[in-house]
């Protein structure tokens, strides 16, 4: 389980990767923008096994509006 923090500013995201313990494990700073959101996807993969489903990261973004909430919603 990762949970993962979004702090969203007008031009771009800083985001950290937590473990189950809530220890930090790494942070980004990426873009507001389409490439800012697949390096996104990319960050957090990267830290994921290979088995890993959708429900074993949890995401918290400080908003409820914008493209990176759409694409973190639910299916």
């Amino acid at each position: 389980m990762l949970f993962v923090g979004d702090d969203w500013a007008e031009d771009h995201h800083d985001a950290e990767v937590q473990d189950e313990h809530g220890r930090a494990i790494r942070t980004a700073r990426l873009p507001e923008s389409v490439d800012g959101m697949t390096r996104f996807h990319e960050f957090v993969a990267g830290l994921l096994p290979a088995d890993a489903k959708p429900s074993d990261v949890l995401v918290c973004i400080e908003t409820d509006r914008g493209p990176w909430v759409a694409i973190l919603g639910p299916p």
